[in-house]
């Protein structure tokens, strides 16, 4: 049989199921790969062996009654450290949480929870979900499994590195400006952002509260479904989660795509995209022309804002939300003063990272009172634009498809102006403004590394993307491949 880390989730599902393997059997496994090679990867901030072994035997009793089975019953999963779980660290990468151990679960682990999961650990992470290459984790870097040496994109560069080394079967990251697309093209997995108020934010620690969802990594479209479907669907607790109907997400990939109609935007070639990227891209492109579907180029005009739109949206909703942290209500506490202005100074210069510090001062700067209608509301009123130009484009096609992002994985260290770090995000950004659902999926390779291929679809039409990944699937064989760690 095949290595048992090396299963799909509903491969591991048939054979949990059929009584061919034990759950404590397949955690086991996957604690004895994390021993492995978690030492050379880092990507956990908390390995939870004991809980997940208890949850294993846990989920072994629910098949030897068949009773309250799921598809993820019994699998080994991973979760982004921004995701509160009850009783257990919840860092969100950052000195300011290093203890901070929630006193409730977020709305997805209790799905999730419900579902009979095996939770492997807390997954490192860009600290307070702000980066794109999780180096700015305040505890260490993770390494790209596919090269040691790159970054496996950001924030959610944890939950990317634990799947694509085989750690967990799959995992949850957090998406705000392209944090699970991104990390997912440079891994060579399938990196799923929902459509906004698909899935609840409650218990999701806030970076920008209209921009951040979360959503799945996997080894391909059909987990993806499955890790989407436990999660999705309305929630009370989170106001801004929506009623609409979920689908059937895995019922959705029929393999076939004729007659879809996908654009391809033309403002998303630009400059400074690597050669290979490009190549890969448009190969994969043609790949979907032979599946029957019609592909014909369209136009997002205001894609060129976006990013500079998004740095002032995200900063200063950033801003007001991390302002909760004062050494006050939680989380670290400057205590070697009596003066309480000083204690909450020296509370943010100590427990924030510089990244954090850096979008808390420009989104202070563009909430300002002269300068609020210069920059925060001009923002806002591009982002009205942007997403008229997607319900035009939607109008008439069922989804985009682009590079997911620029280049490959570059190395630790090597972009340090944080204007380069923030172009990174240039393909992924639109999407969050808009609201729109997005995936990544892996669609070639350039020099050796992993290449991403987005696709992008209306409100709610996650298994549009969805099924033509699945399809893309049938004919490549890129998903398959794994990094020789």
């Amino acid at each position: 049989m095949t290595e048992l880390y090396k299963l799909s989730i509903h491969e591991a599902g048939e054979l949990l199921r059929q009584r061919k393997i034990s759950s404590v059997e397949l955690t086991q496994v996957h604690l004895e790969r994390i021993r492995e090679v978690e030492p050379k990867v880092k990507a956990f901030t908390l390995v939870t062996d004991e809980l997940a072994l208890q949850q294993a035997k846990e989920a072994d009793k629910r098949f030897a009654s068949g009773e309250n089975l799921h598809p993820l019953t019994g699998i080994p999963i991973a979760i982004k450290d921004v995701i509160c779980t009850k009783d257990i660290t919840t860092t969100c990468g950052s000195r300011m949480l290093e203890n901070f151990k929630p006193p409730y679960n977020a709305t997805v682990m209790e799905r999730l929870n419900e579902a009979g999961i095996v939770m492997v650990g807390k997954t490192n992470m860009d600290e307070f979900a702000m980066g794109s290459s999780t180096e700015h984790s305040a505890f260490f870097p993770t390494r790209n499994p596919w090269d040691l040496e790159r970054i496996p994109g950001g924030s959610s560069g944890g939950s990317a590195a634990a799947v694509a080394a085989g750690m967990a079967m799959g995992s949850y990251g957090s998406d705000t400006g392209g944090s699970i697309r991104q990390p997912g093209a440079l891994t060579n997995l399938v990196g799923l952002k929902p459509t906004y108020g698909r899935v609840s934010r409650f218990g999701l620690v806030a970076f920008a509260s209209s921009l951040d969802q979360i959503g799945p990594f996997a080894r391909n479209a059909r987990d993806a479904a499955i890790l989407l479907q436990t999660i999705a669907g309305q929630d009370p607790r989170d106001g801004t989660s929506s009623p609409t109907p979920t689908q059937d997400y895995s019922a959705a990939l029929s393999g076939d795509i004729k007659g879809l109609r996908i654009g391809v935007p033309e403002e998303y070639w630009v400059e400074g995209t690597q050669p290979g990227v490009v190549s890969a891209v448009k190969e994969s492109i043609e790949r979907l022309r032979e599946l029957g579907a019609k592909v014909n180029p369209v136009s997002l005009p205001h894609t060129k804002y976006g990013v500079a739109a998004y740095y002032i949206i995200a900063p200063a909703e950033a801003s007001s939300n991390l302002s909760r942290y004062d050494g006050v209500k939680y989380g670290y506490s400057y205590r070697d003063t009596t003066d309480m202005w000083e204690a909450m100074e020296k509370t943010r210069e100590f427990g924030f990272g510089p990244e954090v510090k850096r979008r808390i001062m420009l989104g202070t700067y563009a909430l300002s009172a002269g300068y609020y209608d210069a920059y925060y509301k001009r923002a806002e009123k591009i982002r009205t634009l942007i997403k008229q130009d997607f319900d035009k484009v939607f109008a008439e096609y069922d989804a985009l498809v682009s590079p997911a992002s620029p280049t490959v994985a570059f190395k630790l260290g090597e972009i340090s102006d944080p204007y380069q770090m923030y172009l990174q995000d240039v393909f992924t950004i639109p999407a969050n403004l808009a609201g729109i659902c997005g995936v990544s999926i892996p669609g070639g390779f350039s020099e050796g590394l992993p290449v991403g291929l987005q696709l992008l679809g209306n409100d709610f039409k996650e298994d549009t993307i969805l099924r033509i990944a699945d399809a893309f699937e049938h004919v490549t064989d890129y998903h398959n491949r794994w990094p020789s760690l």
